[in-house]
């Protein structure tokens, strides 16, 4: 389990401080992008120091383990991130829909007024987050062992069977 740690805490840091920074976050709109990403590092970190070719079960394992870890800075750095962050985002946002839309934006303007600056929803929105996380970085960590691990599972193939016998006197090994 150890030498699945250090991948996993190397995957799992990258994909929680790609999804705690702001606007750098939004690529996790996509997909969870920073999470499938990490859950991938830590199993390509995991190949790379595995004498033996892996199997979708670790990659799995190292792949949830990014994910807690990805998921514990989200909810220790990403939260207040996003709460301190929140209304400089709303008015970023409201200034692009006015450019399009001035009634749109005067409508979301009003909207961000009766929902308020409540905590509670921020932390909600995070344990989701983090949970997400958890999951798409799973999926990450199997897409990487299908996309890194090249070397073939299972015994070695046997020797070929000499049918002639140890000794040979003709063409292949038969006797004459």
């Amino acid at each position: 389990m150890n030498n699945k740690l250090k991948p996993a805490l190397i995957g799992g840091v990258v994909l929680g401080i790609l999804s705690v920074i702001p606007f750098v976050s939004a690529g996790n709109l996509c997909c969870c992008l920073w999470a499938i990403l990490g859950g991938m590092l830590a199993s390509k970190l995991y190949i790379n120091n595995s004498p033996t070719p892996t199997n979708a079960g670790d990659g799995a394992v190292v792949g949830v383990l990014a994910g807690i870890v990805g998921g514990i800075i989200y909810v220790i750095i990403g939260i207040p991130v996003n709460y301190a962050m929140g209304p400089t985002m709303r008015n970023l946002l409201i200034r692009l829909v006015e450019n399009a839309n001035p009634q749109q934006a005067d409508l979301m303007r009003r909207q961000f007024e009766v929902a308020g600056d409540a905590i509670g929803p921020h932390i909600l929105q995070g344990l989701i987050f983090a949970v997400l996380l958890f999951v798409f970085a799973l999926i990450g960590g199997l897409l990487g062992v299908v996309i890194f691990e090249k070397r073939k599972g299972g015994a070695p193939p046997a020797p070929p069977i000499n049918v002639g016998g140890p000794v040979g006197g003709g063409p292949g090994g038969y006797a004459a």
